[in-house]
């Protein structure tokens, strides 16, 4: 699951694309607050921003080159922030 500022809708869609990560669920409008130092991301007057989310099942060859592309699009803003978690996928239908 990938959580980003929508500011960084392009990139994240450039990464999925480059890693060859056709298959996905993206959510729009996700609202939250960044667990360490996060601006709270609500689409309201007083916090106007709002993020997206990706779900996603990769191959395990995949999982770092995706983490690695996350961290650099991360360096490159992180006041607009962008998170990535990773669960193992036991089964799927």
């Amino acid at each position: 699951m990938i959580v980003f500022n929508i500011a960084h809708s392009e990139r994240v869609d450039f990464v999925l694309d480059q890693l060859g990560i056709r298959g996905f669920t993206w959510l729009d409008d996700v609202k939250g607050r960044g667990s360490v130092n996060g601006e709270p991301r609500m689409g309201t007057h007083t916090w106007p921003e709002i993020n997206s989310a990706v779900f996603t099942i990769v191959e395990d060859e995949k999982v770092d080159p995706l983490l690695e592309k996350i961290v650099k699009i991360d360096a490159i803003n992180e006041e607009v922030g962008i998170r990535a978690f990773v669960w193992d996928i036991l089964k799927a239908v």
